[in-house]
């Protein structure tokens, strides 16, 4: 079997790819901007990690090195508005990359479905151009496009199930009667597997899909049907443009606005597969939408959802990025909210109760402001607090939460978590667990804040007196619950 190179390990797809290539007998390679972020990950141990991002040549030349395959699943949809000319350097530079490399054979990348002209949506058409920018190296491309990819934790999943849990009754614009051609996630993992076995797939555009063409409008009521909920009354009207649309999707579903609006945008676009040339799924069949569907619901309710589509970090803020009170920052104005408690706990009681944070379980303290913060949040294109967590106990670096990231994660000593809402700067909350000997520990808890100018400044003082409201009492409570808790395990109750 090959060495193949995996891009966007920690993302979606990508983390998903790489365990099913090491199945099958490949040696896998990841570029990883963090691998802190594969921390925990059972796979991590028995594949070859590389620091470095697509921007990196250097990096995505030494990932490179002695691969016969290499996969492109990283792009920028979600960040800046000129996500486009992003995707496009990267894949010049990973095209030219490969032509470098003796022992590459074939680039691997995974596009969008839709006709080729001038009114594809601006996500649609730059997924193209990515694969016209890959083709123009020396390495033949194969590039599988698909449409809609449903699996537990999809973008397009979630979408769908927060739209028809949350609304009953809805008014949506005309792209609800738009085809579409979903695909299960573990159908677009078999394609990109097996292709690397084809040597007719060398150089070629393959169109993949599911069994059936679908409507947005009917894939909300099977999944209505699927989760035994009650039909759901969709009214669709000629005023409600992609733009306004993408607005309310991004208020009513976890995903926030820069994510929501390019998704949207695309089911303008009838995305079916038109050219059958090519069969993947010759060996097994396809899975039905309702089936993919059910095998998703499954994995929601089971807590086994392996990846998520908020595993990506939002652009520009990296993980490794020093704290701003660490002695090497380079200065700048920093507010700090500092808060201690000493626990009746076992440092590692403690630990698991500040770790279980957030997700349904809340924020323990003023979780009505929380609440409101979150949907603050979303007005203005944020995340807000509906992504939830991967798992309810469990965390990784990496892992969204709620409406924050996790940046460091030590268990029993350091968990921080990095802001993703919209402020007018950057924010931390971090919690540093200290044993104090058999049965006793101290929490020491910071919130952080580095405004941005002006306005920056005056949020702090704006929202200081809600932070007497929730950090002054959060330390105290995380103490109290680790106590009940180890005091309850060690009654026997």
């Amino acid at each position: 079997m090959s060495t193949v190179l995996v891009t966007g390990a920690t993302g979606y797809i990508g983390g998903r790819l790489v365990p099913a290539l090491l199945e099958a007998g490949h040696e896998v390679r990841c570029l990883v901007r963090t691998p802190t972020k594969l921390r925990g990950i059972d796979w991590a141990e028995r594949v070859t990690v590389v620091e470095g991002s697509l921007e990196d040549d250097g990096a995505v030349r030494e990932a490179m090195e002695g691969c016969s395959a290499a996969y492109f699943l990283v792009h920028s949809m979600g960040g800046s508005d000129d996500f486009a000319a992003t995707d496009r350097r990267n894949a010049r530079l990973f095209a030219e990359a490969a032509a470098d490399t003796p022992t590459m054979e074939r680039i691997v990348y995974l596009g969008g479905l839709g006709e080729e002209g001038e009114d594809l949506s601006p996500h649609l058409a730059s997924r193209h151009e990515v694969g016209d920018t890959l083709r123009v190296g020396r390495v033949p491309v194969t590039e599988l496009r698909a449409a809609v990819i449903i699996g537990s934790g999809s973008a397009s999943f979630e979408m769908l199930r927060n739209l028809v849990e949350v609304l009953p009754a809805m008014v949506t614009p005309r792209w609800v009667d738009t085809k579409v051609q979903p695909i299960a996630i573990r159908d677009i993992l078999h394609a990109l597997i097996t292709v690397l076995d084809r040597p007719d797939t060398l150089g070629r555009i393959i169109e993949v899909g599911g069994p059936e063409v679908l409507t947005y409008r009917e894939m909300m009521h099977t999944y209505a049907e699927v989760a035994g909920l009650r039909k759901r009354w969709i009214v669709p009207v000629p005023v409600l443009s992609p733009s306004l649309s993408s607005r309310w999707v991004g208020l009513v579903t976890p995903l926030p606005g820069g994510l929501a609006r390019p998704l949207v945008e695309s089911l303008v676009n009838e995305v079916i597969v038109h050219d059958h040339s090519i069969d993947l799924f010759e060996d097994r069949p396809a899975v039905s939408f309702r089936e993919s569907l059910e095998l998703a619901l499954r994995r929601v309710e089971d807590v086994d959802v392996r990846t998520r589509w908020s595993d990506a970090s939002l652009p520009g803020q990296t993980p490794a990025d020093p704290l701003p009170s660490d002695p090497d920052w380079s200065g700048g104005t920093v507010f700090i909210d500092e808060q201690s408690a000493t626990a009746d706990a076992s440092a590692e009681a403690v630990f698991a109760v500040a770790a279980g944070i957030g997700g349904d379980r809340g924020w323990f303290v003023a979780d009505v402001l929380w609440t409101l913060r979150g949907i603050a949040d979303k007005l203005v294109g944020g995340p807000g607090m509906r992504r939830g967590r991967r798992h309810p106990d469990h965390l990784r670096v990496g892992d969204a939460l709620d409406f924050w990231r996790v940046e460091a994660y030590e268990p029993p000593r350091l968990l921080r978590l990095r802001a993703e809402m919209r402020l007018p700067g950057e924010a931390w909350m971090e919690w540093v667990v200290e044993d104090e000997g058999p049965g006793r520990s101290r929490l020491r808890q910071r919130a952080l804040f580095v405004p941005r100018g002006l306005f920056g400044r005056l949020y702090w003082y704006v929202v200081l007196p809600f932070h007497g409201l929730i950090f002054g009492k959060l330390a105290a409570d995380i103490a109290r619950r680790a106590g009940a808790a180890e005091g309850s395990v060690g009654s026997g109750r």
